[in-house]
């Protein structure tokens, strides 16, 4: 009789993932032959015991190895079954419907699912870090316990870790994001979903943002001695002031993303966040000093693109607002505020600054046509 074997293999591929983890395969062989099932069990190196085979140092080792023992037991119940109707004993039987690995615990169940996401490595970073937070919560959930009164002692739980109402309410989307997920894989049943009567809370977020003459001292900084090493931050920030560019958008742009139109310079790239293209004319916008920018780094603009790591450059710019005599905290993302608050100041229209930020929605918008009073000012001298 022909028997088939099996064994647990981890890190088939010899290659760990962007979280320092690997996966573990069942490996099934027969007469040299071999294929590989997915467990779809993600584990760092320290969680895998290669001479018991099995799982250890995982808050979920118990049962995940139970789990792994059964999913192998339904393999070789395949295999008996195949073998008693005196057929023949293939690994194609095998590959014929396999098992997959059940849980009815919630958090490997988002582990794998954050593992698998499509999404970008930030995006992944940001729900890992809500997955952390559950753990510390309830770190044996079930998905019978993801209740509507679970939901408000989630909620609760972060506001004690002294959460304001907006980084609460990002946790719980993500929450929300790995229930429907669940619902749609059949986990949770659809008419107990948790979230049906709770909403998330959100506050509008003030904006920060630099005044026209805030804008003009930064322009007119004059940097000597040691400070001179500040001043490539000053001019990509300015720059992207000038442009509405996000730090990101920023530091993935090249010399190709230059061109004349008309032989007048533009900017056509597509967003990192959402993947919109955008069109800028640097000749045009303000006074076309994103080009004289540009100019002042002519044979080097992969080096100009290319700055410091976010949180570096935004303490230079603190730096920076010290000696241009500003009072307020301001990082890179101000830039792209002061851009749409400065274009609808001298009066550019709503769904142009939609266009040129790369905005979807143009309620996204709109909250900077009510951010700086002047504006209000400016508009009635003109009207009245």
């Amino acid at each position: 009789m022909k028997k088939i074997n099996y064994r647990l293999v981890f890190n088939k591929n010899k290659q760990l993932n962007a979280q320092g983890k690997a996966l573990l395969h069942v490996e099934a062989s027969l007469e040299k032959k071999k294929i590989y099932f997915s467990t779809h069990i993600y584990l760092k190196p320290e969680q895998w015991d290669n001479k018991r085979k099995a799982i250890k140092r995982h808050p979920h080792a118990r049962e995940l190895n139970y789990m792994l023992l059964e999913f192998i037991i339904h393999l070789e119940q395949k295999e008996l079954n195949v073998w008693k109707s005196g057929g023949e004993v293939t690994l194609q039987i095998l590959k014929d419907n396999p098992p997959s690995i059940k849980t009815n615990s919630f958090i490997p169940f988002v582990e794998d699912e954050i593992c698998h996401s499509p999404n970008k490595e930030s995006t992944r970073k940001n729900k890992n870090t809500t997955l952390q937070l559950l753990k510390r919560f309830r770190s044996d959930l079930k998905f019978n316990d993801i209740t509507p009164q679970l939901i408000y002692d989630f909620e609760r739980f972060l506001y004690e870790q002294g959460m304001q109402t907006n980084t609460v309410a990002k946790h719980m989307k993500h929450l929300k994001a790995f229930v429907n997920t669940a619902i749609n894989k059949g986990q949770i049943d659809a008419n107990k979903n948790p979230f049906q009567r709770y909403r998330i809370k959100k506050q509008t977020g003030k904006h920060s943002f630099l005044l026209p003459e805030e804008m003009q001292r930064l322009e007119d900084l004059k940097l000597k001695g040691k400070k001179v090493a500040l001043s490539h931050t000053l001019d990509a920030f300015l720059f992207c002031c000038y442009t509405g560019l996000r730090y990101s958008d920023f530091t993935h742009l090249s010399e190709t993303n230059i061109t004349l139109i008309n032989e007048n310079p533009w900017i056509i790239f597509r967003t990192i966040k959402t993947g919109t293209e955008v069109k800028l004319p640097l000749h045009l916008l303000f006074e076309g000093k994103a080009w004289l920018l540009l100019k002042k780094y002519h044979n080097k603009w992969n080096e100009f693109f290319a700055i410091k790591p976010n949180s570096t450059a935004n303490k230079e710019l603190i730096k920076l607002g010290k000696l241009a005599n500003i009072h307020k905290h301001f990082s890179f993302h101000s830039a792209r505020h002061t851009n749409a608050t400065l274009l609808i100041y001298r009066g550019a229209q709503i769904t142009t600054v939609q266009k040129l930020l790369g905005h979807r929605n143009i309620a996204t918008t709109q909250i900077y046509s009510e951010v700086m009073e002047s504006t209000i000012v400016k508009d009635l001298k003109n009207c009245c």
